[in-house]
């Protein structure tokens, strides 16, 4: 299975709907809170150049925002 990581904020829709689809979809992930954790913001910046949320982190694949169509064929589902 895919190491899936996403770097989230409590308040954000489009967060809690990739969560979503991955409990749809019995996807295993790790959630980082960057609202409360510097160093996972820090991290997510290091590797998407991008403040917003959510980042989406497969196998070292990169994906910002909720895009159900590009998740599901990177986790190919």
């Amino acid at each position: 299975m895919k190491k899936v990581t996403i770097y989230s904020t409590p308040t954000c829709v489009y967060c809690k709907m990739a969560k979503d689809f991955f409990k749809e979809n019995k996807v295993d992930y790790t959630e980082k809170d960057v609202s409360a954790d510097d160093k996972a913001r820090e991290e997510m910046v290091d590797k998407s150049h991008q403040m917003g949320v959510p980042v989406i982190d497969i196998d070292g694949e990169m994906f910002v925002g909720f895009d159900r169509d590009a998740l599901s064929k990177a986790l190919e589902i």
